[in-house]
């Protein structure tokens, strides 16, 4: 196991090698902090962009006290609370990095909206990788990802090029479906890391249709202002998964899940077809039951004639 775990590292780091020298850099776009909504109110410039976060501090604080005090979140494993406390945290410092950047978007203050991202997606990886692979494999995770995300963002700081970034926030986007859906789950209601997974990618478009919804909705809400609010769902979901889950005893994947229940609609429409065919035979034994049928006016006239011979 440790050699294919060893392996595995090595190859994941010659695949990032690899990617660095065969693709071009990617610098930050300066249009990036030309958002369509610069409205300001009540003193406050791009005033919905920094009040959108303030969501993410709800979320962050609910969560951390739920996950110290009354076990109500039941993590039992100690990774998974080192875990979990630095997804919350960074949910948390969310709003003040987003909001601290909107006030006057620029590529310093960017720095502080996208390290506490990093920090929650990295976390999230971990908890995954105790939940679904390996519970001491995951714990030691925590510290290499969150340094591999806060790597990304000092890269991209000082050389101006996204790629470990982008890498540090679209592979998990992809890994956490895939592997929610296959990986045979250590709790129940895992679905909503699915409801988490869409609201995520929900926001990217409405981030990327920044400008189009703010014309759609006649200058009331741009598609920033909604990606914020949508990616506060994240969080939320996850935390009602904590709240509700419970130890799963039967391992089994959602996917295996998904193909038991077709596999019963489709049995269940092969019975609904064989009742129809039996059905079909009712009539012929009922037949002998069934009462003469009424005298049509040739068979009277056929009687009568017998009767007169």
């Amino acid at each position: 196991m440790r050699k294919r775990t060893i392996w595995a590292w090595v190859v994941a780091i010659i695949c990032f090698i690899v990617l660095m020298i065969v693709t071009p850099a990617i610098p930050q776009s300066q249009q990036y902090h030309q958002f369509a909504d610069q409205r300001r109110f009540l003193g406050i410039p791009n005033m919905l962009n920094v009040v959108s976060n303030f969501p993410f501090f709800v979320i962050g604080v609910i969560g951390l006290i739920l996950c110290y005090h009354g076990n109500y979140f039941k993590l039992s494993l100690q990774g998974e609370l080192w875990g979990w406390t630095c997804f919350y945290i960074g949910v948390a410092a969310v709003a003040f990095g987003s909001s601290y950047y909107h006030l006057e978007p620029n590529d310093a203050r960017l720095v502080w909206d996208r390290l506490p991202m990093t920090i929650a997606f990295t976390s999230i990886v971990a908890i995954f990788i105790i939940e679904r692979i390996d519970e001491r494999k995951g714990t030691i995770s925590i510290i290499p990802l969150l340094l591999a995300g806060i790597i990304s963002i000092c890269y991209w700081r000082f050389f101006d090029d996204l790629r470990p970034y982008g890498l540090v926030q679209f592979v998990p986007c992809i890994a956490i479906p895939v592997m929610a859906i296959l990986m045979p789950p250590m709790y129940t209601h895992s679905t909503y890391w699915l409801w988490a997974a869409g609201f995520y990618l929900l926001a990217k478009v409405e981030e990327a249709a920044d400008k189009p919804i703010y014309e759609w909705t006649h200058h009331i809400l741009s598609g920033h202002t909604l990606k914020h609010l949508c990616a506060a769902m994240v969080p939320v979901f996850l935390t009602l998964m904590l709240a509700k889950r419970d130890v799963d005893t039967r391992r089994i994947s959602l996917f295996e899940v998904w193909r038991l229940s077709w596999s019963k609609v489709k049995e269940n429409g092969t019975e609904v077809e064989n009742f129809s065919y039996t059905y079909t035979t009712v009539p012929l034994e009922e037949s002998q039951t069934q009462p003469p049928e009424s005298p049509t006016p040739a068979n009277c006239l056929i009687e009568d004639l017998h009767a007169r011979q």
